[in-house]
């Protein structure tokens, strides 16, 4: 693998920077910066975090020779990826089962944010109270 500029992974509030080759819209990188990124690491039943393996399926492109295609390798473990290769930054979100957890428990996942003057609020420094979030999108 030909290794360009750096990439930014964001997962679980982890920013990670790791060494990726971009061929159109894929992101191919090593395992072992897969390992270090994500905690994920190739053995032989699959990749494994701790003790949860996922088997590669046979037909499965998601690794060829060490290198791992970050958007087959987030459909394998079942994880939603954003990716802008442009900007040479991806983000994985929180798989499905976990969603329904929360969403089974009625509890929103906490998170920080700052307000319009740089103050961080969490959404756990309210609890029991009713909150308004606004979101803002410019595209």
């Amino acid at each position: 693998m030909k290794a360009e500029r750096t990439f930014t992974i964001l997962d679980e509030g982890r920013v990670v920077e790791v060494s990726t080759a971009i061929e159109g819209d894929r992101v191919l990188l090593e395992t072992a910066d897969l390992e270090r990124a994500l905690s994920w690491e190739l053995k032989p039943e699959g990749f494994c975090k701790g003790s949860t393996c996922i088997p590669i399926p046979d037909d499965d492109t998601v690794i060829s020779d060490g290198v791992v295609d970050l958007t087959k390798f987030a459909k394998l473990i079942d994880r939603p990826l954003a990716v802008d290769t442009a900007e040479r930054a991806a983000y994985l979100g929180t798989s499905a089962g976990s969603r329904t957890e929360f969403l089974a428990g009625l509890q929103a996942p906490d998170f920080t944010l700052p307000d319009l003057d740089g103050k961080t609020h969490s959404l756990s420094d309210y609890r029991g109270q009713k909150v308004l979030l606004v979101a803002y999108a410019s595209w």
